[in-house]
């Protein structure tokens, strides 16, 4: 970047790269941190914070009622991501800082000082294990108070999840419940039944089981914190039908939290539209670019375009056009490159639909400063692919399009006047269908990914879905950090 040169002009390498390690993300949470915790060095607190590390790690809170499942789905949860399972108990046996103190309050049946419980949470959720791969809190807080300990000490979950489910369902699987002594791993006599024989004979009743009368009053407890202390979290909470198959309710607790939140950061649309001919690539990319102010380009328009402004490029490229040949993919990277290099393309964000072709085009892509953020493939059959583009037709009188099948003229004389373009027909639609399946898997795996659209169906229909993966982060990646 010069910086002697105006306007400036921001490498797309910046971008990406900020973009990709999630820099603005990471500052904002920085700050917000810097001002909770108000250190006495902010930029020793600062670059403590940067040799952690991970900034993208679950910090989830899992709260409901007794019996609701929070034990099963925060397992599920933690082994999927790798976070830290954090429960009562667990807190309660690790003590290497408070000299026995809380073990001594529970023996004289006292209940532990709220200041010296959320520094006990406080002291756990820091050390490194939580810190490089998230944690999960099952059932804490219990209290409002609680809740707004942990706040004013600066513990902010990404996600609050409340399972929730009628009481006589709870109070049924609470009766029914059974442990597996050697694993701790929950189970139900009727709803969660293990599939291994050997499981299923060594289950055991919990050793504090609860008659039906218990189960109830323990509900009753848990309900009259509960609308106090979810005021607490009430504009993050996300709440999970409990009462269905314990696979589905740990299917939507997982998705929820590997689901990014809106973030503030800047973002420039880089898309790639790849479809068989006939699938509406064009179409998509002019509704994107209206809508979203970036630069549509298309390969063949662009190549046309630089072929008529008898550039250099142009004059290299005429003979292949004239002969009606292909031009070779350097030339036409070249090209391609050079379009969004410009300085609309690098501030606003573009669509790039017709390019690449095939693997080795990608490949090459891949290895210039222009990385897309986003890839679609608009799949659709070949049937309607055929039936799209033979039975287009347009009118030479008006440049009005038409379609006999879904938009026909009016009248019989437009009808009569209808020119249809020789590329348009069958043999040679199933050419060009025939080339792009042959590239089609490859690109796929390049581009691992990529967004599959239904291309047969309503154009705004198409559009919408697109849009939705467009203005929305992607998810995280599963976690794969080592304790």
């Amino acid at each position: 970047m010069d910086a002697t040169t105006r306007p400036l002009r921001i490498p797309p390498e910046m971008t990406i790269y900020a973009e990709k390690h999630d820099i603005f993300d990471m500052l904002q949470c920085m700050v917000r941190q810097l001002v909770i915790d108000k250190p006495e060095d902010p930029i020793q607190y600062l670059i403590g914070m940067l040799k952690k590390g991970n900034f993208e790690v679950p910090r989830v809170i899992l709260l409901g009622p007794p019996a609701s499942g929070k034990r099963t789905v925060a397992k599920a949860l933690c082994e999927r991501t790798q976070a830290i399972h954090i429960m009562v108990e667990h807190i309660m046996k690790e003590d290497p800082d408070f000299s026995g103190e809380p073990q001594r309050y529970q023996e004289r049946g006292e209940a532990i000082p709220h200041d010296l419980w959320i520094r006990m949470i406080q002291q756990r959720l820091s050390r490194i294990d939580c810190v490089r791969r998230g944690w999960v809190l099952e059932g804490i807080p219990r209290t409002r108070e609680e809740a707004l300990g942990l706040q004013e000490a600066g513990i902010a979950p990404e996600h609050i999840v409340v399972l929730e489910a009628p009481d006589d369902v709870l109070i049924e699987r609470s009766l029914g419940k059974r442990i597996d002594p050697e694993t701790g791993d929950v189970y139900h006599v009727a709803f969660m039944r293990p599939e291994d024989e050997t499981v299923r004979k060594r289950l055991q009743p919990p050793k504090e089981a609860l008659s039906e009368e218990q189960t109830a009053l323990r509900l009753k407890q848990y309900h009259s914190h509960a609308h106090t202390l979810l005021r607490t979290y009430e504009r993050h909470l996300r709440y999970v039908n409990a009462d269905q198959p314990h696979v589905d309710v740990c299917a939507q607790v997982l998705t929820h939290v590997l689901a990014r939140q809106r973030s503030s950061a800047p973002h420039t649309p880089r898309i790639l539209l790849f479809g068989p001919p006939g699938s509406g690539k064009s179409l998509q990319a002019r509704l994107l670019a209206k809508k979203y102010n970036i630069v549509d380009i298309c390969s063949g328009k662009l190549i046309k375009a630089v072929y008529a402004d008898e550039s250099c490029t142009g004059d290299l490229i005429k003979p292949y056009l004239e002969a009606g040949e292909p031009v070779p993919d350097s030339i036409v990277l070249q090209i391609v490159t050079a379009r969004l290099s410009r300085l609309d393309c690098t501030t606003r964000g573009w669509v790039v639909h017709g390019f690449p072709r095939d693997m080795e085009q990608a490949e090459k892509l891949q290895e210039t400063s222009h990385i897309p953020s986003r890839v679609f493939f608009l799949d659709m059959t070949d049937e309607v692919a055929v039936e799209r583009l033979s039975l287009r037709a347009v009118d030479p009188v008006t440049g009005e399009r038409y379609h006999t099948l879904y938009r026909p003229p009016s009248c019989p004389e437009v009808q009569a006047r209808l020119v249809f373009n020789p590329k348009d027909r069958e043999i040679e639609v199933m050419q060009r269908l025939e080339e792009y399946w042959a590239h089609l898997p490859l690109l796929q795996d390049f581009y691992p990914d990529a967004i599959h659209i239904n291309a047969d169906q309503d154009p705004h229909a198409i559009f919408e879905s697109i849009e939705s993966r467009l203005v929305g982060r992607l998810p995280k990646t599963l976690m794969n950090s080592q304790p």
